[in-house]
């Protein structure tokens, strides 16, 4: 019977034989991914017996939201994810330089989705454009809710524009161009440690040897900076007995977590040159973005990269596809659903599900080794035979 996932009081998800779950398609080649996601999903799930299955409840949100009901982001939509907690979707419509808001930004905000989890690893046979992408396996926690992403911006030319400048100059004594937009880059206290504590405490779970903070400290020293510091007490103050600084033991952690820190920028070169350094990454909002998509592309792309925002404290999470809608290729049945699928893997494995999430796994790097792929994969391999993004689905199903 289909039943709702709710949270226990010990923090623990409760999660029903068929749990209801609300997705939305995406817009774009979303009517093309999803759709494969799902039966390979479904078939995993079943394939383990038990009496599972998912209650999938589609919900509306994006283009095809705003042409059904004229709203981008309905109510309704919100509302199911708040009372069914766990939900999956496709890519999102985000125009670039005015309309409305991200609507991907505006469900993690809405939902104080503070994790965006990123993790990036190569799957055998995956064309990439560096020698070693085995030694690529990292786990990204993004914070979600401020740094830039937060919105508060004023346009230049404006009244606002004027009164801030004129604020900022009369009371802190700071000259800003009049001419200038200007935004504000909040970094708190609250959000910056449970970013860390979550971090911390998936590296423990997950038997991970590294929790690296990533920042802009040198430069931005009361946001970034401030985000370093914190990390760091949190390592201190909660995760002593199985967590240690790098300064407290030297880059000799023994059996304990190495908790260190690295600028944002040098960063970006050293997951190139020294993948095999970094493990779990803690980052703020911006930071996490440029590096998810740059580590993503050493073992073949977002289009095969898995993402997911969680509140740990609520329970709330919606896993995702990481890449855009992609609209010329809108229902020609071609594109790679690996992201989608990966991003049902990681909500699986959330769930409890850990059987179902490997199968998926295990059948989707068989089905890469055999050199099955869809075209964005074929153009790079030799001797590949290239299928429809359907077709993709049914190989991996057999292979489960």
């Amino acid at each position: 019977m289909a039943d709702k996932i709710t949270m226990g009081p010990d923090g623990d998800l409760r999660v029903p034989d068929e749990p209801i779950i609300p997705f939305i398609e995406g817009d774009g080649t979303g009517v093309d991914i999803w759709p494969a996601a799902r039966r390979v999903i479904d078939a995993a799930v079943a394939k383990q017996g038990q009496g599972r299955s998912i209650a999938w409840t589609e919900v509306l949100a994006g283009e095809k939201a705003f042409r059904e009901t004229g709203n981008w982001l309905p109510e309704e939509t919100l509302g199911a994810f708040r009372q069914y907690l766990i939900g999956i979707k496709g890519p999102l419509t985000t125009p670039v330089g005015g309309g409305f808001r991200s609507l991907n930004v505006a469900l993690r905000q809405l939902l104080d989705l503070y994790v965006c989890l990123r993790p990036v690893r190569w799957y055998e046979g995956v064309p990439s454009p560096v020698k070693h992408p085995e030694l690529v396996d990292m786990v990204i926690f993004r914070e979600n809710t401020e740094d830039i992403y937060a919105g508060l911006e004023v346009e230049e030319g404006t009244a606002e524009a004027k009164r801030l400048i004129e604020f900022l100059h009369e009371e802190l004594g700071w000259h800003v161009r009049p001419d200038s937009g200007i935004g504000i880059k909040p970094i708190s206290v609250t959000a910056s440690k449970r970013l860390a504590r979550a971090a911390l405490q998936y590296a423990v779970d997950h038997s991970r040897k590294s929790v690296t903070l990533v920042h802009k400290g040198n430069i931005q020293k009361y946001t970034e900076g401030a985000f370093r510091k914190w990390g760091y007490e949190v390592a201190r103050d909660e995760f002593a007995e199985v967590a240690v600084s790098w300064e407290e033991c030297g880059g000799r952690p023994g059996d304990k977590i190495l908790v260190k820190d690295n600028i944002a920028d040098i960063t970006l070169q050293q997951v190139l040159t020294r993948p095999e350094d970094f493990d779990v990454i803690a980052t703020t909002n911006l930071n996490g973005d440029y590096l998810s998509d740059a580590i993503a592309a050493q073992v073949g792309g977002i289009g095969i990269a898995p993402g997911a925002n969680i509140n740990y404290e609520t329970g709330h999470g919606i896993f995702e596809a990481t890449h855009g809608t992609a609209p010329k290729y809108a229902g020609q049945d071609k594109v790679n659903p690996g992201s989608v699928l990966l991003s049902g893997v990681l909500m699986l494995e959330h769930l409890g599900w850990q059987a179902a999430a490997d199968d998926i796994v295990r059948a989707l790097q068989q089905t890469i080794a055999d050199r099955v792929v869809t075209y964005d994969f074929a153009r790079q391999m030799e001797g590949a035979k290239e299928v429809k993004t359907s077709e993709f689905a049914d190989a991996i199903i057999e292979r489960l």
